[in-house]
């Protein structure tokens, strides 16, 4: 598996690097986490810190929002490439001084949950990145998706795809 590295903010063309984590369980479903203080739902992400590979981030990243550790979890795969979606200008504009960034370059992640539903913690760090969270079909997200992220949602569960399938059929 690819390691890349990063520097915590923007790239060059503008695109924060960011993980997007995808947890499967053994009935074929995948974890959908509702943002605490929004109405939006979303598979867990975040960003890559500086000196970080996108691997060591998605790790952070599935303890920081959804309370799973390595014993948890297992790694099945990721996407080969970075997938990029630009934010909406009125979201950027709310950024403050970010006036180079136009959006986010994830790295996807796919994980089998090797532990129990009761492992998902949403409460292990001050200011829970989500308030709830379900267990859906694969593609439910790619269409229930906010409209400006569902092509890369498409993009990188058609390319998790195969993995799932395998994965599924043991």
């Amino acid at each position: 598996m690819r390691q890349y590295h990063s520097s915590s903010g923007p790239d060059r063309d503008g695109y924060r690097p960011n993980v997007a984590i995808v947890i499967c369980n053994p009935y074929g479903k995948v974890l959908w986490a509702r943002r605490a203080r929004h109405d939006g739902w979303q598979f867990p992400q975040g960003g890559v810190e500086r000196n970080e590979t996108a691997e060591q981030a998605a790790f952070r990243e599935l303890y920081e929002e959804v309370g799973l550790g390595p014993k948890h979890v297992r790694l099945i795969g990721s996407t080969r490439s970075w997938l990029k979606y630009d934010v909406p200008r009125a979201m950027v504009k709310s950024r403050g001084n970010h006036r180079h960034f136009k959006g986010q370059k994830q790295m996807w992640f796919l994980f089998q949950l090797i532990g129990h539903d009761s492992d998902v913690r949403l409460d292990r760090v001050p200011e829970p990145e989500f308030d709830t969270w379900s267990w859906v079909d694969y593609w439910h997200p790619a269409e229930r998706i906010v409209e400006f992220k569902r092509h890369v949602y498409r993009r990188a569960l058609a390319e998790l795809e195969p993995l799932f399938s395998q994965f599924l059929r043991g």
